[in-house]
């Protein structure tokens, strides 16, 4: 029997159960079994041994020494070639885990930034070929970094091969697509269900002329939701997914996840099937590919996110992304209070121990300010002010702001908006830069290397976005282009510039303090033991509105990890936690229970 076979025997019968009460088609699931049989046949040995050590250490991407960077391959180094030439310098910075955006063939120019696929099987010519990415992923191997690609599952391009033949009137791929002759489901539907993008893209349909349909359109008008009540969408969207873990991805993001699944009256977010979807796809990867990790765009309220793990005895997601957390913390830096940021890392803290996230500052989005309302309230926070507050200080609009960035997606009915640059403008150091004002400059470096303190800091790992280990600034240049004008995102996805990344090396330069404030950083958390899987993380209370305190402990050590989110000199007491303490950021010995910090400091204090 093979590894394959006895993997699919252990896990055969729950997801045949689950198979049959979503399509109560037997044929089709033989079709499912046999697909994935032959997919094991041709994964290569290489992946095979990696199956067998991530059976034997399933939390593998939990360890102190994992370090996440996502990127955009062309931004970072012409194309997917080029990004294997450039693993040293990735080496260099620690990465152990690289997301590259969407690569798979894509229409152009409007693909939402690749999030419209027009062939999951095939890498995009712009980017190289399906050999150019098992070249790089081998390579990745060798130097022990796993590659995260995004798996679109909820919707194709309507220039997928599947969305042209529906297009020419097959019933079998009209079929793949949620399709309706007239208006008036349709209008049902976006009575509950609310707009992705209100200003840009309203509704969920869209009329097909072609078709003469109207067509279930959640995102994007060229970008066309899936009929998973199609069980032959759900085969071969899976065989896809398999085939690029056969090409050496060992992380499938799963993009909108909570929109897998429709039904008329509801919002269309986190319906039961979603779970169901999920589940069976999670034991297909573990029969198939178990070295790969499931990784769900899941943009909720820590509430709504425990469901996508599902349960320690039916797991769904092996992580999720803590996007709540980049807003909530951004909100801190802003306000100087760090009691919702708090209270955010309270709810996720109290998930069960099985729930594991990615934590960042920055990435390819804006920053959606998506906080925890009644809560603000009880802060004294009135929410439409609090937020309007926040972009407009992080658009450099508010009087004493120290940021400059861009609004996306505002909506002058709601005064919703969200934010979008790259951290070193978020944090000041444009602005000290274009104003030639040095004390500005260290104090934005100063809010940088905070804000990464506090995500490696956190329960689970980080990621950086490529450039922040340089302070790479915003660029304006994309006002200029037709093609990107309408899109401010494009704000922070810039060409990487390698001038300034050599500057990392000159002692004294914007790019020399970041890069070494980050690496001092990803050393410690490599090899501090407090930093390992099993460690109990919780917040702990500072008597101090504007200072965050972390506790790891693990057995008898713990590291109290301390961030003054203030511009003024803070001082902290940490009830229960004695001295004498070492800082390891300054080697200096600390007294967590009357610690002084100095504006935007921070300090890891352990004792043993």
């Amino acid at each position: 029997m093979t590894s394959f076979e006895k993997r699919l025997r252990e896990r055969r019968d729950e997801l045949a159960w689950l198979y049959m009460e979503l399509y109560d088609d037997r044929e089709k699931l033989r079709e499912l079994e046999s697909s994935m049989a032959d997919i094991w046949r041709a994964r290569d040995d290489s992946l095979r041994d990696l199956d067998e050590r991530r059976e034997r250490d399933p939390d593998w991407f939990l360890s102190g020494k994992t370090l996440g960077m996502t990127m955009y391959a062309n931004l970072f180094a012409g194309d997917l070639r080029g990004v294997e030439k450039r693993l040293d310098y990735l080496s260099e910075q620690g990465v152990t885990y690289l997301h590259l955006m969407p690569l798979l063939q894509m229409p152009h120019p409007d693909n939402d930034g690749g999030y419209a696929v027009e062939d999951f099987t095939k890498v995009d010519p712009m980017f190289g070929t399906n050999g150019d990415l098992a070249a790089l992923t081998a390579a990745m191997r060798e130097r022990g970094m796993s590659l995260c690609l995004d798996f679109v599952m909820n919707h194709t391009a309507d220039t997928h091969e599947w969305a042209r033949r529906a297009k020419r009137g097959e019933r079998a791929y009209i079929d793949r697509y949620i399709c309706f002759d007239t208006p008036d489901i349709p209008r049902e539907y976006e009575k509950t269900v609310p707009d992705v993008f209100p200003e840009t893209a309203p509704g969920s349909f869209i009329w097909c002329e072609e078709m003469g349909k109207y067509v279930c359109s959640s995102f994007c008008p060229f970008q066309w939701d899936l009929n998973y009540r199609n069980p032959d969408v759900f085969n071969d969207m899976v065989s896809a997914m398999l085939g690029l873990a056969n090409l050496g991805v060992e992380v499938l993001r799963i993009d909108a996840t909570p929109y897998l699944w429709k039904e008329l009256g509801t919002t269309c977010r986190n319906l039961p099937k979603v779970h169901t979807i999920m589940r069976m796809v999670r034991l297909i990867t573990e029969a198939v590919c178990p070295a790969v990790a499931l990784k769900g765009e899941v943009v909720m309220a820590p509430r709504e996110l425990a469901p996508y793990f599902g349960t320690p005895e039916k797991p769904e997601c092996h992580i999720l992304y803590n996007s709540s957390g980049m807003c909530t913390q951004w909100s801190a830096l802003a306000s100087g209070d760090v009691r919702q940021f708090k209270h955010q890392l309270d709810e996720l803290n109290s998930l069960p121990p099985h729930c594991h996230f990615v934590n960042y500052i920055r990435c390819h989005d804006d920053i959606g300010w998506g906080l925890d309302e009644e809560f603000g309230k009880t802060l004294g926070q009135d929410p439409v002010p609090h937020k309007k507050y926040l972009y407009e200080f992080y658009a450099g609009s508010f009087p004493g702001s120290w940021s400059r960035g861009e609004l996306y997606n505002y909506d002058p009915r709601t005064l919703d908006a969200r934010t979008c640059g790259t951290a070193a403008s978020l944090c000041g150091i444009e602005r000290g830069i274009a104003e030639n004002d040095p004390a500005q400059v260290d104090l934005g470096i100063r809010r940088d290397l905070l804000m990464h303190a506090v995500i490696m800091s956190m329960a689970g790992f980080p990621m950086l976005s490529s450039g922040d280990e340089i302070g790479q600034l915003n660029g304006y240049g994309y006002h200029d282009d037709p093609d990107l004008r309408e899109d401010s995102r494009n704000l922070h996805r810039t060409p990487f510039n390698w001038e300034n990344a050599e500057k990392r090396h000159t002692p004294g330069t914007v790019q020399h303090r970041l890069w070494e404030g980050l690496r001092r950083l990803e050393r410690i958390r490599a090899a501090e033991p407090c930093f390992a899987p099993e460690t109990w993380v919780t917040t702990w209370d500072t008597h101090n509105n504007g200072v965050l305190a972390l506790l790891r402990r693990n057995g008898d050590r713990t590291l109290a990890c301390l961030f003054n989110f203030t511009g003024q000199p803070q001082t902290v007491r940490l009830d229960g936690v004695d001295g004498p303490c070492t800082d390891l950021i300054t080697s200096a010995p600390v007294t967590p229970s009357a610690c002084a910090l100095e504006p935007y400091q921070y300090a890891l204090c352990v004792s043993e």
